[in-house]
């Protein structure tokens, strides 16, 4: 088809999860009750973290940053997926559709890259604990933010501008219930050589580079660990610093690794399990996850959680 026969869509179709619209009404109360728990965990890790002066550490400033990220990816995707459910209407506008792809791609990235700096930060802290203090300096921290937070931008800029530069033919299914890259790739009429050129050049790195980081912070951070005697209790001590980040760099990596790296020719629900543990279950189980297991972060949760129960009633 030439390039003058050619007209852009003014909107999309989402897939969703179910193939059986019966089940909209029980995915609609599991949806929204995982969204629910999401805003409400992440929210309170953000304020503890920011109220509670003993949590103003590295550690725990990464920590909110990926509570932010994660309220932030699930409300991309979480939220439209909610709207369609509920008035039983799967479009989504061509703008919107664009949209939720460019902050799908900027938090999605941008978890990925806070678990690299909390990886780095436990290597300091474990590998070289006299120098903590002064390698990870306030400074430090907020310049590693900052450049997770402009990478990842530039990086779901680059993918959204040369979407908008693809033509639609028609209105197509995207085989997702969000808009991805792969998707919409399907169903564009035009040349996406580059667009898959660009997913491979930089899509590809965005991902594995931080995981390639986050093994050699825990292969130094192992080797530090089985140095120390192990009757002095610290080995235990330095194994729960890292138990919950490693939990939840497992459960990232192992449902992105394999819906982006092992894609099924056809949309199928193992594909739209993938999708939902990285976008709605990893951002619910994080709050839980660093909270459940830590003492400070329990105390200051529940030192929080009282003032606020108490102060109607002053």
């Amino acid at each position: 088809m030439g390039q003058g026969n050619q007209s852009t869509v003014s909107e999309f179709l989402l897939r969703g999860i179910s193939h059986w619209p019966e089940h909209e009404q029980i995915l609609f109360g599991l949806f929204l009750f995982m969204y629910l728990v999401i805003m409400v965990g992440n929210l309170l890790i953000f304020l503890a973290i920011i109220f509670e002066a003993r949590l103003h550490t590295p550690m725990y400033f990464f920590l909110a940053c990926l509570s932010l990220a994660d309220i932030g990816l699930s409300s991309t995707t979480v939220l439209k997926m909610l709207v369609n459910m509920y008035t039983q209407c799967h479009t989504i506008s061509y703008i919107g559709c664009l949209t939720q792809l460019y902050f799908f791609l900027t938090f999605g990235d941008l978890d990925s890259f806070l678990l690299a700096v909390m990886a780095y930060d436990r290597y300091v802290a474990i590998c070289h604990p006299l120098h903590y203090t002064r390698a990870m300096n306030p400074k430090l921290c907020i310049l590693l933010v900052s450049v997770c937070w402009v990478l990842t931008n530039l990086v779901a800029l680059t993918h959204t501008l040369l979407m908008a530069h693809l033509s639609f033919c028609m209105i197509g299914e995207v085989s997702q219930f969000f808009c991805d890259i792969g998707p919409l790739l399907k169903l564009s009429c035009s040349d996406t050589h580059i667009n898959e050129l660009m997913v491979f050049a930089v899509g590809g790195p965005v991902m594995t580079i931080p995981f390639l980081c986050i093994v050699a912070s825990y292969i130094h951070i192992v080797l530090a660990i089985l140095r120390i005697p192990s009757g002095s209790g610290g080995r235990r001590k330095a194994f729960s610093t890292c138990g919950s980040h490693l939990s939840v760099v497992c459960v990232f990596y192992g449902t992105v690794l394999s819906a982006y790296f092992c894609p099924s020719s056809v949309y199928s629900t193992e594909e739209a399990a993938s999708s939902v543990v990285y976008t709605v279950v990893t951002p619910m189980l994080n709050p839980f996850l660093y909270s459940l297991r830590n003492r400070d972060m329990k105390a200051a949760l529940k030192k929080m959680v009282s003032k606020r129960t108490l102060v109607p009633w002053k």
